[in-house]
């Protein structure tokens, strides 16, 4: 995925395209949008790293995407660069208060803006904000959610992790690993999308930890889906011969060979009336134990 996946919003073609060749070379996945409502879907259906934003767009303006934005919980985290002709004090107060990061003005210089989208992704970083591998929100960003699920009455959790992921990666390595939790991430999107209320959160817990924050009558569909998707397209990161027989041989530290199943997901969920919660550990270590029995 090489340094990030970036998300260029600008309507005007010959911008948009020296932008995304520039970045590229440097890279980073670029992807652009000409449009502010097609930036908000390519959000919903692949998560970009950073956003740079322009403002005068042809049908919503930069404001509503990244108010939007900031409004859901699923993209709320990701850091915003406006990018426009504008350069009066209040305009740059107005993308700022809308929870920009930062803000560069028309004609710009190549090197500083690269320089400020390596910044913000440094920032994002070091806050624990999103995962290196997966762009999805980690850490801080869940411990925040979860502790909104505290004041709510409304809600279902997810716990996912791939089973026999270890043993995968024993004999495929780090890389391909690195590969499955992307198509994991890309696939709890996917059902959310086609199941969930648009109001979901998905998060990368770490390793191959993952969680939906959603409501209670979408969560078994959403478990039954994930769980038949995955069992049906994981297989295409297995070689042939490991297709055909269901299992990878592995050799353990006595020198024996040992068969392991392929991968499949393990969802444990729960709900706001399943035990009483009085912080937000009880709900991940309730959500676990319904993860090892699931």
């Amino acid at each position: 995925m090489g340094k990030g996946r970036l998300l260029i919003v600008e309507d005007d073609v010959d911008i948009s395209k020296m932008l995304r060749i520039y970045f590229d070379s440097q890279g980073f996945e670029t992807m652009v949008a000409l449009r502010g409502e097609e930036a908000l879907d390519i959000c919903r259906r692949k998560l970009p790293h950073l956003i740079i934003l322009d403002i005068m767009l042809p049908d919503i303006d930069g404001y509503e995407v990244c108010r939007r934005l900031r409004a859901n919980l699923r993209t709320s985290h990701i850091p915003i660069i406006f990018l426009t002709q504008r350069d009066e004090r209040s305009d740059q107060i107005a993308g700022l208060e809308l929870g920009a990061d930062d803000y560069i003005t028309k004609p710009f210089d190549l090197q500083l803006l690269l320089l400020r989208v390596q910044n913000s992704l440094q920032r994002a970083n070091r806050l624990s904000l999103t995962s290196p591998v997966t762009g999805l929100p980690s850490s801080k960003l869940i411990e925040d959610q979860l502790r909104q699920l505290m004041r709510r009455k409304d809600w279902a959790l997810l716990y996912i992790g791939v089973n026999h992921m270890d043993e995968f990666n024993d004999v495929y390595g780090f890389v391909a690993g690195d590969d499955v939790l992307r198509f994991t991430a890309m696939l709890l999107t996917e059902v959310v999308d086609e199941l969930g209320a648009g109001t979901e959160f998905v998060g990368h817990i770490g390793r191959d930890d993952f969680l939906i924050i959603t409501t209670p009558e979408a969560a078994a569909p959403m478990k039954a889906r994930l769980q038949q998707r995955f069992q049906n397209e994981v297989v295409t990161f297995y070689s042939f011969k490991d297709r055909e027989r269901g299992y990878v041989e592995i050799v353990d530290s006595s020198g024996r060979t040992q068969r392991a199943p392929l991968m499949t997901l393990a969802i444990g969920q729960i709900q706001h009336d399943t035990v009483p919660f009085s912080d937000i550990r009880e709900i991940t270590e309730v959500a676990a134990e319904a993860r090892r029995r699931g």
